[in-house]
């Protein structure tokens, strides 16, 4: 049995892990890879939603594995490069890859038609493209979290039902200057219209430690309410540079791209009532998270530091590996083995109401809808944790959908 080399940020080669455990070496082994960047951009994120990967995959073989089936994974580092990715995946697929999770959207964008024409499954949780959703256009590919369109119309919905409503306001979107920080950009356009509300957008520069100037245009918007959208360090300094111009805390929503470490960066209880967009719960109560902490955790066998077990980025890649696991379970039973690429498809739209025990919103995936439903919910920033404000919802399903299907016409008519 190999073991991850801990501290993947410092990984500069490629790593390939086989968990071990209690699940059967007779039985061939389901392979997936997660080429990720541990190096360049995400570094922020990356570590610790891929060790929450890995220790959940751990636990599943601990336990038994998939029917038995042991999981191996594949790991590289990408360092977010599109060209590095297509050959990592190139590489990975000959070795017998199933599903691929680059977690980066310049490369997993890069690797949309490759995947499409290999039949092998790419997740895209909370990154790529939000079109990917509209499952007969993009069969292989598997967004099975909220959009960013989602994310923006919750967070909208939210102001409207429990912040004085959406008419007559005055909404400021502050975002990295970037095709992700633009996304959410028409589905708020369109809100604003069917809303009454006035919205303006506010870019500031890449990679967003210095947002002054962008700031001091806000301060004379007024704004009643500001979404911020960003990621990284880059999500502290609008925190910081929002209070400084005189936004209260509680009216101030983020994506999903902000993180106890940010609160803790941003420092006392200057962020006190900010709010962000949740896919997954956070912390150690989820059962899931209990039985890594058992059979991971106390054993010694964790794919990196114990403190990060709970953690809101950690907790995610938990649940995109349960979701992933769920897809191979369902596709093993019906379809039986080897697991191929198209099975496991088929095993990801038969997920109904999966959630993972309690650990993120009731999932179904259908032949048309890869998205899951677009489920998520508003927490609060209470000075010690996040705190939920609101139970596992979505909102203007209607709105997101027009945009995924205009995006994904445009694909397929190779625009």
């Amino acid at each position: 049995m190999k073991r991850l080399l801990k501290g993947l940020a410092g990984v500069a080669g490629a790593v390939a892990l086989a968990v071990g455990g209690t699940a059967s070496a007779d039985k061939e082994p389901i392979k997936f890879a997660l080429l990720q960047d541990f190096t360049a951009v995400y570094t922020f994120v990356t570590s610790e939603y891929n060790q929450g990967q890995q220790d959940y995959l751990r636990l599943i073989n601990e336990t038994g594995g998939v029917e038995w089936h042991p999981i191996e994974t594949i790991i590289r580092d990408t360092a977010n490069e599109p060209q590095r990715g297509l050959e990592a995946y190139n590489r990975a697929r000959r070795e017998g890859a199933v599903l691929v999770d680059f977690f980066s959207t310049p490369v997993s964008r890069a690797a949309v038609n490759r995947v499409l024409r290999d039949e092998v499954v790419m997740i895209t949780a909370l990154h790529g493209r939000g079109d990917a959703s509209h499952g007969e256009t993009f069969p292989f590919v598997f967004p099975m979290m909220a959009t960013y369109w989602s994310q923006a119309t919750l967070l909208a919905d939210y102001i409207d039902r429990h912040q004085g409503g959406l008419a007559n306001k005055r909404i400021a979107l502050v975002h990295i200057d970037s095709p992700f920080g633009r996304e959410p950009l028409p589905v708020l356009q369109e809100l604003a219209q069917q809303k009454g509300f006035q919205l303006r957008s506010f870019g500031y520069p890449s990679p967003g430690t210095e947002q002054s100037a962008t700031w001091s245009d806000v301060r004379r918007y007024r704004p009643d309410h500001v979404i911020i959208w960003g990621a990284g360090g880059g999500q502290q300094v609008s925190v910081r540079e929002a209070i400084r111009n005189g936004i209260r805390p509680e009216n101030i929503l983020s994506v999903v791209w902000l993180s106890e470490t940010d609160a803790r960066n941003v420092g006392g209880n200057h962020m006190n009532g900010v709010k962000r967009f949740e896919a997954v719960a956070f912390g150690q109560e989820p059962a899931v998270i209990q039985d890594i902490l058992t059979h991971v955790i106390e054993p010694g066998l964790g794919a990196g530091p114990a403190a990060n077990v709970g953690s809101s980025y950690y907790n995610i890649g938990v649940a995109t590996m349960a979701v992933a696991v769920e897809a191979a379970r369902l596709a093993i039973g019906e379809f039986g083995a080897p697991l191929t690429g198209d099975k496991l498809r088929r095993g990801f739209e038969m997920i109904e109401g999966f959630d993972a025990r309690g650990l993120m919103p009731p999932v179904t995936i259908t032949a048309t809808d890869h998205q899951g439903g677009g489920y998520g919910r508003v927490s609060q920033w209470n000075g010690q944790t996040w705190e939920p404000l609101t139970h596992w919802t979505n909102a203007f399903q209607d709105i997101v959908w027009y945009e995924i299907e205009k995006d994904a016409r445009g694909f397929r008519d190779g625009r």
